[in-house]
Formats: structure tokens, sequence, C-alpha cells
């Protein structure tokens, strides 16, 4: 669908600290999350983009995943920008890296109402002429994939959240046959590859859901070649849908296959260990789901890492949507996929990182105080001290960190470039601040 672009804790008291350990220190999952899927036969996706597949990028893509859905490359604003003009370098790098690491491919998408060129959209064309252009487009696109592809999206988000039709260039155009007429031009193009029908807020059963399998079901009783339907899953944490494994059984029935093809689950910014705790037991509840379906052939994150997610610039002040975090740091919802698919971790050593709060010099009306943070066995990709003041202390400057003071309140996070903490080292922020009386060490928390 969309555009592409920390962890539950363990507490530990160490030297006046109480201290938190994200989990997404934890080393990775026993046995890649693809050979997990594949156990149980099952697709386990991601959308990638085709320059990042290099580096930490390219080897978690190809070594975590049997499935890739180009995030934009195969839309058709992107292969044909200008008309007759084709642009097919990313498409092709995508199809090429999958290839060479034994993964399947998902082509997204052939018939949408959004990401089209201009010159499609501002043009002015009779029913036949627009026909046409959709019949050529598919011949072409799936026709250059042929034997290549597993699936395709070929029709993407044909309804309202009301379960009416969505008002687009197609379905004004050429009226609710268009979707029978684009799946049968992608059969003629490629027998072999796996038609769907994709669309987001059908997750559970609702209007827009029901229209969708009132859809699939007119159409196999039609004899039009659909073999699935997608459910994209673009959630929000704490939001699964109750009637989520009911919804895909429900079109298992109707004899089509079901992928969610577009998992991310977003939250709040920022993010703190009972986001991420909730959002493992929603990732964990939607694989559940599937993996208790026969007839759901898996399931597609929408970019494995937060780096490359769509959802901070269409959701402003919302993000830290994806399995992995910026620096490509598994989360608590990695593990929550893995355990899903039969799979075992190996937490971290209890208090493998730890932090030391002192006072380093100290005068009549102000001292100057270190926070220094350590890891042992585990690591961080980024960090945020907490403490409350007892004695009336206040903070004046700091170095090294971010820190705010909101009354004896005091929070303090990473710079830009401190974040990380490797396995064996350490990080180090200080300050200013004032005092009268007395000056105790504060009680801190590292989340």
């Amino acid at each position: 669908m969309r555009s592409l672009r920390t962890g539950l804790s363990l507490a530990s008291l160490l030297s006046g600290l109480a201290l938190l350990v994200p989990a997404s220190t934890a080393s990775a999952a026993d046995v890649p999350l693809r050979d997990l899927a594949a156990a149980k036969g099952k697709v386990m996706g991601t959308a990638v983009t085709g320059s990042k597949l290099t580096g930490a990028y390219g080897d978690l893509a190809g070594a975590q995943f049997n499935s890739l859905t180009p995030g934009n490359a195969m839309k058709w604003g992107s292969v044909e920008p200008t008309r007759g003009s084709y642009n097919w370098a990313e498409a092709d790098q995508i199809v090429n890296f999958a290839e060479a690491h034994g993964q399947q491919v998902r082509g997204h998408t052939l018939v949408w109402h959004s990401q089209n060129p201009s010159w499609l959209t501002n043009g002015t064309w009779t029913a036949a002429q627009l026909s046409q252009l959709m019949n050529d487009h598919i011949a072409l696109e799936v026709g250059r994939y042929k034997g290549r592809l597993a699936a395709w999206d070929v029709v993407n988000e044909p309804f309202n959240e009301d379960g009416t039709y969505r008002q687009t260039l197609w379905y004004n155009g050429l009226g609710t046959g268009y979707i029978a007429q684009a799946l049968t031009a992608a059969r003629a193009a490629d027998p072999a590859a796996r038609l769907y029908i994709n669309d987001y807020n059908v997750e559970g059963v609702n209007a827009k859901s029901t229209a969708l399998y009132n859809l699939v079901k007119s159409l196999k009783e039609q004899g039009v070649p659909i073999d699935g339907v997608g459910l994209q899953a673009h959630l929000i944490v704490g939001q699964v849908p109750s009637t989520l494994q009911q919804n895909i059984q429900r079109f298992a029935d109707l004899g089509v296959d079901v992928a969610i093809t577009e998992l991310d689950i977003r939250m709040t910014l920022p993010s703190d260990s009972a986001k991420l705790a909730q959002q493992a037991v929603d990732y964990k509840a939607v694989m559940k789901a599937c993996v208790a379906v026969a007839r759901c052939a898996g399931v597609t994150v929408w970019g494995f890492t937060d780096s490359d997610s769509w959802i901070p610039s269409t959701f402003p002040g919302e993000g830290a949507a994806t399995p992995y975090d910026e620096n490509y740091t598994p989360k608590p919802a990695y593990y929550a996929i893995a355990e899903a698919l039969g799979g075992t971790t190996t937490p971290p050593p209890t208090g493998a990182c730890t932090a030391a709060y002192s006072v380093t010099s100290q005068w009549d009306s102000g001292f100057t105080g270190q926070v220094k943070i350590s890891c042992s066995g585990a690591a961080l990709s980024s960090w945020k001290v907490g403490w409350t003041y007892g004695a009336g202390q206040r903070i004046t400057q700091a170095w090294n960190a971010t820190c705010t003071q909101s009354g004896a309140a005091v929070s303090c996070s990473n710079a830009a470039y401190n974040g990380t903490v490797p396995d064996g080292g350490s990080v180090t922020f200080g300050f200013n601040a004032s005092w009268s009386g007395s000056n105790p060490v504060p009680a801190v928390t590292l989340e």
C-alpha cells in the first residue's frame, strides 16, 4: 500500500539505581524467521527499498525473510513515469536479490488509485482507451516477470470504509467491472502467479471487509481468476481486531488464500517499555491468527526497520511500528514473531546493561554529576535515563545528552551520536546542577 521510508524490561537494583534493561538487548532468535515460517508452511516477508539492499539492511532482508515486496518500485508511477518511457531498475534489483537469496517476490501493485503517473491521472480518456491502458500495463509488467513472481496485488484498495466502491479513475471510467478485467488480464499475462485483491482496515469483520468478502464470493461464482485476499494490517498498538482470525477463516472458506500483506503496528512517540511490550503482544496475536488458519499464506511486514517505515511521515508523532529499530536492533516485536512461529529466543543476562550515577565535584551552591551506562553481554541502540531529585537539586547544563527537568523530575536521553552502547562498551554524560542543604543520590531508571 504505502511508501517505505525499547523493550520488555528486566528490573535490577544497582548502586541505588532502579534500572530497566530493554529486551532489545537480546540476541536474535535462535532460528531465522524465514526458517521458522517455512517449517509451518508460511511466508515471512518484508517490503523493501531496492537501493538499501546492501550492508546490514541487505543482510537482514536476506537472512530473516523468505519473501520480498517492492515497497514502491513496481507501482505504475515508478515504472512508467512518462508515457512509453520505463524504469525497471529498482524492480529488477529486488527480483534479482530475491532470487539470489532463495526468496519469493510479491508484486505490488498493478491497479490502484494512488501513485499513478501524472500523464495517466491528468489524461482525458474514453472508457475504451482507459480499458486498453489498463490491459496494456498489466500485460507489460506482469509479462516482464512471468514465472518469477509468486503473487501479485492486482487490485489495491477498491473500497471506502463503509463498504461502497471508492471513486477512482478506474471505477469512474470502467465501473465495478474493472476489477474482474484486471484479474483476467493478470492471469493471461502469468498463469502461474497467485492473484490478490488487497485493502486496508479489512482485518476484522466490519462493513469494509464484508464488502470485500461479497466481492470475492461474486468473482468466484463468475469464474473470474482470484486466488487470494490481502489484509494490509496497518494497525495501532493495542488495537488488533478481536475478529481477525474469524475474518481470515471466512475468506479461506470461500476457497481463496489470505495473506497479511503490509503489517506494521504504530504507536505514539516516544516509545517506551510499556508500548513496546504491548506491540509485541499485538504482533504475536496477528502471527498466531495466521498460523491458526491453513489457508493463511503468511505475513509480510511493511518494512522491517523503523528507518525504512512510512509511518512517521504520514502520521506525525507516531512511529516505531516495525520489528527492528532504526539501528537494526530487534525489538520485542521481533521475538514475539519468532515465538508465534514456534521459535525460541535467548534472553540477555539479568543486569547486562547497568547505569551508575555519581557526583564528580561539589561546591557551596552546586555540583557536577555524571551517569555512566555500561553493557556486558548485551547492547543498547538507544537510551533514556530518568530520576527524581529529593532535595531541591536543579540541572543547569548538560553535555552528551539532552536533559529536561520538570519540578523534581529529570529526563535525559542520548545525543544523536551516542545512542549505541555496544556489548563491552559504555557511554557517559554529565551535567551541572544547583543544590542546597544536602545532595543525596537519586534512584534512576534506564529505559
